[in-house]
């Protein structure tokens, strides 16, 4: 594989929607569920519902035996989903299902390994049309690209990067300008959990990765840069989206579902509960 740093730019949901958001002077939230928690058939569903509760994106975690970021609540998710018969096929369908209910950008959250085993570059065009929008693939160096120079990521769909308060300086350089989509900063050092307080330095990070974003493209405005890691109550998110363009909640939202999962109101109970979320994250 060859290296490049060049997002696609091609029309898509996810900046559709933030750019919408960013228009209406408001900040984006991104839901973050387990795919295929408690079940594949339940999915379409819970996309649904986060949606109607005020997702601006949704981001489905791609169940995988060894996932080594998540803390325990997202580990749990994970083997519930697989235990219930989880497939990326499958996972890839429950889009294409949701995809007839509702608009909302989907983003696959996701390991390396699971999209090798069928073939990276094919399993993205795959996902694309399923309704999938764009990517976070945790362990896949940035700039990676396919023999001759060509993009893993299909025209079109977006590569959503990771940083993470331990990230280099020069390296914030190479991988904030490669983002499409938008720019996932780790508020914290560690694996994802709920946290009684939110991290540190959050404001200060969040205008070096646009610093090095506007080094790079100086006539193009920066990608949005959500903040998630450890961001727990409504209180919280309200708190971060003062700095942030977007805020990311995940722990708390799989808690609820591993609670409710067997519950046959188990979507509007989802919904319920992630509304005020996107109330205090929206609110000017």
């Amino acid at each position: 594989m060859s290296q490049t740093a060049t997002p696609s730019l091609a029309p898509n949901r996810i900046d559709a929607a933030l750019g919408r958001l960013h228009a209406a002077g408001k900040k984006a939230f991104v839901a973050y569920i387990g795919g295929g928690d408690p079940t594949l058939a339940a999915t379409p569903d819970l996309i649904v519902a986060l949606a109607q509760a005020g997702a601006d994106v949704v981001e489905l975690g791609v169940p995988f035996s060894d996932p080594l970021a998540d803390g325990v609540v997202n580990q749990l998710s994970a083997q519930r989903a697989l235990d219930a018969g989880a497939t990326l096929p499958g996972l890839l369908a429950a889009v294409a299902a949701a995809r007839k209910r509702t608009e909302v950008p989907i983003v696959l959250f996701t390991y390396l390994n699971p999209l090798l085993r069928r073939g990276l570059a094919e399993t993205l065009r795959e996902a694309q049309k399923a309704g999938v929008d764009g990517a976070l693939v945790l362990d896949l160096p940035v700039g990676e690209t396919l023999e001759g120079g060509e993009s893993v990521f299909p025209e079109g769909f977006r590569h959503i990067q990771l940083i993470a308060p331990t990230t280099p300086p020069e390296r914030v350089a190479e991988i904030a300008p490669a983002a499409s989509g938008f720019i996932y900063y780790v508020s914290r050092a560690g694996v994802t959990g709920m946290q009684s307080e939110i991290a540190t330095g959050i404001k200060e990070q969040v205008a070096a990765i646009r610093d090095a974003y506007r080094d790079r493209f100086e006539d193009r405005a920066p990608v949005p840069i959500c903040v998630g890691f450890g961001v727990s109550t409504p209180e919280q998110a309200r708190t971060v989206a003062q700095t942030a363009d977007g805020v990311v909640i995940g722990s708390a939202i799989v808690k609820k579902i591993g609670e409710w999962g067997k519950e046959p109101d188990l979507a509007k109970r989802l919904e319920e509960f992630v509304r005020p979320f996107a109330e205090a994250i929206h609110a000017k």
